[in-house]
């Protein structure tokens, strides 16, 4: 694969990211469990395939999506050769406290987990669920320690990573970051972060686009996955995803494919993170990748609505 600069960084990634928030074990968001083995098998598919890139958070499984990954690059002796990790910076759990200490202590367990001196691309993550925003974004916060992690050397690049757009765009504007990770938002079935997306395209931030897939649905498929975003979806919220299946089955395009490729076409877009949970979603993620669309399902997909407000806004959070 191609490499693309990440922001005006040295670093270079793949057009394909791979998420590992079900690799620690998730079963209150994904609906279902993966086993340590199954998550390290994972890993080591992910390492040894053409993408170079892999996004994790100290608090994916409460630790264990970095612990996992941790194993696997302890026993390689290291990351690959050009491989960039990307990981999150997360709130006290507990307590929601998300401070300048909290920032050197996330960091300081991410780094033993990982098995790693210092993070290539370290994000903020999900600032709307801390007790106190004024702790992230004050004089001498969070953020500001962010930063400071940059300069140290600690993180090679800096990035915010969250979902709600009215808090996430105005940080955004006022910090130099080198990268975002915006999940849910630019979809099959939503556009919501489309305005966000130009101004970082236009600023040279990366923009890493999470979730193509509409939390699952759109590659497992609207008969088998009753979820959209991790929420639970009725027949009629279920339509649209069904409308793109049938233009799909018309073309005989697996609708993971459509939905990959649209993020995948988009310029502004400089990688697409895909989660995955067992070994064999790595290569078929690959195919879809190397899916060819024909010009005219693309136009019928085009015809179809779709939605610009926030897709998880009655989302009911939980971490594990």
């Amino acid at each position: 694969m191609a490499l693309y600069s990440l922001g005006n960084t040295d670093l270079g990634v793949t057009e394909l990211c791979f998420g590992a928030s079900a690799l620690g074990d998730m079963p209150d968001t994904y609906g279902y469990s993966v086993d340590e083995e199954r998550a390290r098998a994972t890993v080591r598919a992910i390492f040894d395939s053409e993408v170079n890139f892999l996004d994790t958070s100290r608090n994916y499984g409460f630790g264990r999506s970095e612990e996992r990954i941790g194993q696997v690059i302890a026993e390689r002796g290291g990351l690959p050769e050009g491989f960039v990790l990307s990981t999150k910076l997360d709130r006290d759990m507990e307590t929601g406290r998300f401070d300048a200490a909290r920032v050197r202590q996330s960091v300081e367990e991410s780094l033993k987990a990982l098995n790693l001196d210092s993070i290539p691309l370290l994000n903020l993550h999900d600032p709307e669920h801390a007790r106190d925003l004024s702790e992230i974004t004050g004089e001498g916060g969070a953020l500001d320690e962010l930063f400071k992690l940059k300069e140290e050397g600690i993180a090679q690049a800096v990035g915010l990573a969250m979902g709600r757009l009215d808090i996430m765009e105005p940080i955004v504007r006022d910090r130099p970051f080198d990268a975002i990770v915006s999940h849910n938002r630019y979809t099959l079935l939503n556009r919501s972060a489309d305005a966000l997306f130009d101004y970082c395209y236009d600023s040279d931030i990366a923009v890493l686009n999470a979730a193509p897939f509409a939390g699952g649905v759109l590659a497992k498929g609207a008969a088998s996955m009753k979820q959209i975003t991790y929420q639970e979806a009725t027949d009629e919220a279920l339509a649209p995803v069904r409308a793109i299946e049938a233009i799909c089955a018309r073309y005989g395009i697996a609708p993971g494919a459509a939905a990959l490729a649209f993020s995948l076409r988009d310029p502004r877009i400089t990688s697409t993170v895909v989660g995955v949970s067992k070994p064999e979603r790595v290569q078929q993620t690959l195919d879809w990748a190397a899916t060819t669309i024909p010009a005219e399902m693309w136009d019928a997909l085009g015809a179809l609505p779709f939605d610009t407000a926030d897709p998880e806004a009655n989302r009911d959070y939980r971490p594990g």
